[in-house]
C-alpha cells in the first residue's frame, strides 16, 4: 500500500472514485501482494527441479494417453483434503516428472504445501533420521506437507534399510496426507523394490486404497531427441 497508494488515489481523484471504492482498491493490492509473496515462498520451499507446467507439455508425443484424470485433479484441492495418491507410471522419458511437476506447482498455486524429492535422496533422509533415532518426528515434520512427491520410486534400492523406511513412509501417510509417486516399472514389478512379497502388497494396497492411477505410455523425449541430434550430424 505505502509503495502504490498515490498513484491509486490519483486513479481514484481522475476517475471519481467513492472513498469506499479507493480503500477496495487498496485491498485487492495488498491481498495480491499477500498471495504472490506466499506463492513464491511456497515454490521455493517445495523445491522443484524445474519450472515446467502443464502449458509446456507436449501432449501430442503422448496419443495414447487420456489426461482427463490428471486434469480433474489439478481442478480443485479435494483429493489432497482426503489424502489421496497419485501414481504416475510409464518408461522413463516418457515425461512422468514433467507431469508430477505440473500438479505439484498447481496445487501450491491453489494454496497446498508440498514438497518434491528424488525418491532416493528421500530415502537416504528417512535411512539418517532413523539411524538418529528421529525417523517418527521427520515423518510427523513431512506432515506439514499436503503433498508429498516421490519421483522415480524404482530406483531406491531393493535392501532392507532402504524398504522399511519406504514403507514406514506410506504406512504413515496412509489417509493422513497425500503422495504422488513416478515410477518406471508397474505395480507387478514392484517386488524389485520392496524386499518381500508382503510388503510389496501392503504398501501397494495403501497407496491405491485412494489413489489415481495414472499411465503415460510414449517413446523417450531423451531418446527421440538423441536419435534426432543422430540424423542431423550424419546429414552434415
Amino acid at each position: 500500500m505505502l509503495d502504490h497508494w498515490e498513484a491509486i488515489e490519483h486513479q481514484a481523484t481522475q476517475q471519481q472514485w467513492s472513498y469506499a471504492r479507493f480503500l477496495l482498491e487498496l485491498c485487492y493490492l495488498e491481498a495480491d501482494r499477500r498471495t504472490q509473496g506466499r506463492l513464491k515462498r511456497a515454490l521455493a520451499e517445495a523445491q522443484l527441479p524445474s519450472a515446467k507446467g502443464f502449458t509446456n507439455f507436449e501432449f501430442d508425443h503422448c496419443p495414447d494417453f487420456n489426461p482427463a484424470p490428471l486434469m480433474q485433479l489439478v481442478e480443485d484441492t479435494v483429493w489432497l483434503e482426503q489424502a489421496q495418491n497419485c501414481l504416475i507410471f510409464g518408461p522413463s522419458g516418457t515425461g512422468k516428472t514433467h507431469l508430477a511437476i505440473s500438479v505439484t506447482r498447481r496445487s501450491i498455486e491453489l494454496g497446498k504445501r508440498a514438497k518434491f524429492f528424488a525418491a532416493t535422496a528421500l530415502v537416504q533422509l528417512l535411512q539418517d533420521a532413523k539411524l538418529q533415532l528421529q525417523l517418527h518426528p521427520l515423518l510427523k515434520k513431512l506432515d506439514r506437507y499436503d503433498l508429498l512427491v516421490l519421483d522415480d520410486i524404482g530406483y531406491v534400492k531393493k535392501s532392507e534399510a532402504e524398504t522399511s523406511v519406504l514403507f514406514e513412509l506410506i504406512a504413515h501417510r496412509y489417509e493422513r496426507k497425500s503422495l504422488l509417486i513416478t515410477a518406471n516399472q508397474p505395480f507387478s514389478q514392484w517386488d524389485h523394490i520392496f524386499t518381500d512379497s508382503m510388503m510389496t502388497v501392503a504398501a501397494i494396497d495403501r497407496l491405491v486404497h485412494h489413489g489415481v492411477i495414472i499411465e503415460v505410455q510414449a517413446e523417450s523425449y531423451r531418446r527421440q531427441a538423441a536419435a534426432q541430434r543422430s540424423t542431423k550430424a550424419t546429414a552434415k
